[in-house]
């Protein structure tokens, strides 16, 4: 249970600072400091394209993954729901993607691959195991797809995110399968691409 409470946590937290700010230095931040948090815990996901990567890479369990997946969705919901009282719940006009959907698919499977693809080698690779820069390189990670492709998608690289911002209409419902779609592809690509570099570390 600890597991998942954590990433309940580290979720809410992140979805919470992306409602209210939508900095992507205080985005990358507060993901750096909650993995740095519950990391030793959890593995510090946050995110259910992470775990799925890390499901496809072999080092959670189906159940784990489902279950890090609803807490995951539970802290976004919860940050959404308590961003939007906090600001006075203030009238939202969502993301206009309208022509730019395929360059925004393309942005959230770039973001969320080189998102997952750090997380597998920084954090579960036996290469870099022990490691203790494992939460800046992920939140750098962020910061760096944030500013470089978010306003092209908004940003999201994360389905939990993209779920609160959709919660707080900052994004449009009928744009959510961009972020599924784009989001679990990316994370299923860098799963493939670390065991192709990989092949050793089982």
């Amino acid at each position: 249970m600890k597991k998942y409470i954590t990433e309940f946590i580290g979720t809410f937290f992140l979805v919470l600072v992306v409602i209210t700010t939508g900095e992507p230095l205080a985005i990358g931040s507060v993901l750096m400091v909650m993995i740095f948090a519950g990391g030793h815990i959890s593995g510090g996901h946050y995110n259910p394209a992470v775990t799925f990567a890390v499901f496809l890479r072999g080092k959670i369990n189906s159940s784990d993954a489902i279950a890090y997946m609803v807490a995951q969705l539970a802290g976004a919901a919860v940050a959404s729901f308590l961003a939007l009282w906090l600001m006075g719940n203030p009238d939202i006009n969502p993301q206009s993607l309208e022509g730019q959907t395929v360059k925004a698919l393309i942005s959230e499977l770039v973001g969320t691959f080189a998102l997952a693809y750090v997380v597998l080698n920084v954090a579960t690779a036996k290469g870099t195991s022990g490691n203790s820069f494992y939460g800046l390189a992920i939140g750098f990670t962020v910061f760096a797809c944030a500013t470089s492709l978010g306003k092209i998608s908004g940003g999201a690289f994360n389905p939990s995110v993209a779920f609160g911002l959709s919660i707080a209409k900052a994004f449009a419902w009928k744009n959510i399968w961009i972020y599924l779609v784009g989001c679990f592809g990316g994370g299923a690509l860098a799963a493939i691409v670390f065991k192709i570099n990989n092949p050793d570390d089982k």
